[in-house]
């Protein structure tokens, strides 16, 4: 092979590189958190940040362990740890000890995290509403079902059964 050839074989492999479907689903995902978090902060939530969307968007309303967040949310229990003080200090979440294991420790969402919540989901539904203006509501509802269906298939258990299972979010 000449210089040319191995020059363009380059390009070709890092144009596919940067093309690949994760690469795709992962810039939206990275833009929809991005527009979500402007829009908390835009409400008063000048102290969230765009890490702090992993443990909300793996929590729910209930009381959760550490490491049950750290699963779903795929990654390192000491990462969760570390974002979980930042959010305790700010007062969004709270650490109880666990009634049904005394040595473990219950993380639940204080008021002010519960407020967040219902942001959140209310900051959710104006960015699907950004994402319809640009892309069509059919088009969004049919990427929305289809990822959906390709999560279950997928069988990504790392999710909570009604996360796959759920029609609409």
């Amino acid at each position: 092979m000449n210089t040319q050839e191995d020059g363009d074989q380059n390009k070709d492999a890092t144009r596919r590189l940067s093309t690949t479907l994760a690469r795709v689903l992962r810039e939206i995902s990275r833009d929809f958190d991005r527009r979500v978090t402007r829009r908390l902060v835009e409400r008063g939530h000048t102290d969230f940040s765009l890490s702090h969307q992993v443990v909300f968007s793996n929590m729910g309303l209930g009381r959760t362990r550490v490491t049950e967040l750290a699963a779903r949310a795929q990654i390192t229990q000491q990462a969760m740890g570390k974002t979980l003080r930042e959010l305790e200090a700010l007062d969004y979440v709270e650490r109880a000890v666990d009634t049904t294991d005394r040595r473990a420790r219950a993380i639940r969402l204080t008021p002010r995290g519960e407020q967040l919540a219902r942001e959140t989901v209310e900051c959710i539904e104006e960015v699907k509403r950004e994402y319809a203006e640009k892309i069509g509501a059919q088009a969004l509802e049919e990427l929305e079902s289809r990822l959906r269906t390709a999560a279950a298939r997928l069988e990504l258990d790392y999710l909570p059964p009604a996360w796959a299972d759920a029609g609409e979010p």
